[in-house]
């Protein structure tokens, strides 16, 4: 399974794996379907639901090339580069199987993906489940059986049983001018609220540790809708961003679930979500993802961003007046068009000032349909090298200070794997799975268990990652 790279590029689809779902050695005729996931959790999402639905239809899953009567791959295709990793997997699946459905992003582009594989069976776009369905069921009939096809209430899921992705809505009503997103995916177009509470109320009686809140746009959430509200056990709920995360917080409590929100735009109404990570009974994590992208207001502008970087380093300090603990993370570009050092000094200066704990970098580049191919002064690749160089060191350093600062503390964490030798990989409130660091504990790991909330005394610190052992009873 191939999701979110653990190089800072969250755009980029790496290079592609098979997804490992189990199924019966004994196949007892039913036809199977291989898939190959590339991208971001959203995608993830997406071959989750697709997986589901043939499940539910009789097909097995299978976990290689060999064993499976089809492959659907599942594309990215923000950048051009990762259009190509696409282009690549697609290939490697025609060469080792054959029959290949092509789906996600890069579909909304099917003559440049038939243009270069002009053997696959079929191309849908991004969320097309039914047309994924509708090319499968042409390639390789279903044989459902219903004594043998059982699909548990969950469905499937190609993340570990402890956390999932829970998208609340698609699609997005920005025009930023580097990404081609709507176009891909359309405006935004919010799941009602009622139904998002019911699926993550089924994934915690599943068993399900951690909700990570995916979308475009996880603050506008609602608005299509007009913030509808809904019933929702005795009382109504709005679908908004603030009501979701609360009721979201309350399906368990804050020692036996996660909430972690992703992807959140920095609009004035987030500082309502603040006291509710600062409330120690709600499981709604003190952590935001939000895609700053740049700090200097021209650059924003000529992004087509919301330019107001000085407000946006107020409204930081007040979520963090509300909230001593808050975690922030974003992403940046570098190399944007037009970018001066001056401006890009102001970045630096900027990034020192917000002081955020966990930050990815990547150099711009031209995306097919995107309004800022047009742009004028490009700036040249070994400048947005260099430029990317020194972001990182800047925010490596800013990282390693404030890391350094939690040893001696007692934290929360979810184990994530135990390998053979025992030690034990973890995260903590303030780490996203694939994203962010991790905590890792070397010793006396014996009664842990994968999926496991506990509570650690952090004795190390690196650059990025933790060290850290089990209190002494």
């Amino acid at each position: 399974m191939s999701q979110n790279p653990p190089n800072l590029r969250p755009d980029l689809a790496p290079k592609a794996q098979f997804d490992t779902v189990a199924r019966p050695e004994d196949r007892n005729g039913q036809p199977t379907i291989g898939m190959v996931s590339l991208g971001c959790p959203k995608a993830l999402v997406d071959s989750e639901r697709i997986l589901t639905r043939l499940r539910a239809e009789g097909y097995q899953i299978s976990a290689d090339y060999a064993g499976a009567d089809a492959v659907i791959v599942n594309t990215c295709g923000f950048l051009d580069s990762a259009k190509a990793e696409s282009l690549e997997a697609i290939g490697e699946a025609l060469q080792e199987n054959g029959k290949v459905i092509v789906t996600g992003c890069l579909g909304a582009e099917p003559d440049y993906i038939t243009g270069v594989h002009p053997k696959v069976l079929a191309v849908t776009g991004p969320h097309q489940y039914e047309q994924v369905l509708n090319a499968v069921h042409g390639a390789v009939p279903p044989s459902p059986d219903p004594f043998i096809d059982l699909l548990p209430a969950s469905g499937v899921s190609l993340t570990p049983r402890h956390f999932s992705y829970l998208k609340i809505s698609e699609g997005c009503n920005h025009a930023c001018k580097f990404c081609i997103i709507p176009d891909m995916r359309g405006k935004l177009a919010s799941r009602p609220v009622h139904a998002v509470l019911r699926e993550a109320e089924k994934l915690v009686e599943a068993g399900v540790k951690e909700l990570l809140v995916i979308s475009q746009d996880t603050s506008a959430y609602g608005l299509d809708r007009r913030y509808s509200t809904h019933p929702w056990k005795d009382r109504e709920v709005r679908s908004h961003i603030t009501d979701l995360a609360r009721e979201l917080g309350q399906l368990a409590s804050a020692d036996e679930l996660w909430v972690r929100l992703h992807y959140v735009y920095p609009y004035p109404h987030v500082r309502e979500l603040i006291p509710l990570m600062a409330d120690a009974g709600n499981a709604v994590l003190p952590y935001l993802d939000i895609p700053f992208q740049h700090g200097h207001p021209d650059v924003l502008k000529r992004m087509a961003r919301p330019a107001a970087s000085a407000k946006v380093l107020d409204e930081i300090a007040a979520w963090r007046g509300m909230c001593p603990d808050i975690t922030l993370r974003s992403t940046f570009i570098v190399g944007y068009p037009g970018e001066t050092e001056a401006e890009f000094e102001y970045l630096l200066d900027w990034l020192d000032e917000a002081q955020l704990d966990r930050v990815g970098c990547f150099q711009y580049e031209n995306v097919a349909g995107a309004r800022s191919n047009a742009l004028p002064d490009h700036v040249a690749p070994e400048v947005k090298q260099e430029r990317w160089d020194r972001f990182m060191e800047r925010a490596q350093a800013i990282s390693e200070a404030k890391l350094a600062a939690k040893v001696g503390q007692r934290m929360q964490v979810i184990v994530d794997d135990i390998d053979e030798d025992g030690i034990a990989t973890c995260r903590t409130k303030a780490d996203a799975p694939e994203i962010d660091g991790n905590l890792f504990i070397d010793a006396g790991t014996e009664g842990l268990s994968v999926g496991d909330l506990v509570t650690v005394e952090v004795d190390e610190a690196g650059e990025y990652d933790l060290w850290g052992c089990l209190p002494k009873k």
